[in-house]
């Protein structure tokens, strides 16, 4: 089990804070016992949110990774001829980082500020998002979006337009609370429905 780079320095914190608290009990014991509590809560949270489990499975040809873990919320077309869009829903208890459906190359990498609502409510369409698409073999074409939630207020991007990217690979985190979004060509066929658990670069979202 690995960390994101962000969750090693706030692990480090949390156990900094903790030996601090550590000397002042030996100075004054009750005013050190809040802090190594607190201290410790706070590098145990990080440790569990910003993990970043090894993904291993391999593939078949034609097989569309899912790139996030959480819920899936829902599979339709939203107004833009030929493409379906799969929303997955991350609780706070999901890993949040995000890896690649498909091996190609990355032809958009698009930040937009937005709004801040809750990542399963409709309007979070409109919160802060960071766009990921991706053109394969054949031209074929997938985009991922990263969309923050209520309490979500960063996106982590790891790639550039132009880097190739293998399937599974990791493209980026949110932190907290979140929704991803992916943008499919109708003639991939989706496996998945609404309310389906999935985890990121372990189960096929779609085939080709």
């Amino acid at each position: 089990m690995g960390f994101a780079p962000i969750g090693i320095k706030l692990i480090v914190g949390g156990i900094i804070a903790a030996a601090i608290g550590g000397v002042i009990i030996v100075w004054s014991r009750w005013a050190g016992i809040p802090v190594l509590f607190l201290g410790l809560a706070f590098a145990a949270f990080s440790a569990y949110f910003f993990r970043d489990p090894e993904r291993d499975k391999v593939f078949a040809p034609g097989e569309i990774a899912c790139p996030a873990d959480g819920t899936v919320m829902t599979i339709k077309n939203e107004g833009t001829p030929g493409i379906t869009v799969v929303r997955i829903f991350l609780s706070v208890m999901n890993v949040h980082v995000q890896r690649a459906p498909m091996e190609g190359k990355v032809d958009k990498v698009q930040y937009t500020k937005g709004k801040f609502a809750v990542a399963y409510a409709p309007e979070a369409a409109d919160n802060e998002r960071n766009l990921i698409g991706i053109t394969g073999e054949y031209g074929r074409k997938i985009a991922i979006e990263q969309i923050t939630g209520a309490i979500a207020r960063r996106i982590a991007c790891y790639v550039n337009v132009g880097e190739d990217v293998k399937i599974g690979q990791r493209v980026g985190m949110i932190y907290f609370g979140s929704q991803v979004a992916v943008y499919l060509p109708e003639s991939a066929r989706v496996l998945v429905k609404p309310g389906d658990k999935v985890q990121g670069a372990e189960t096929v979202l779609a085939v080709w």
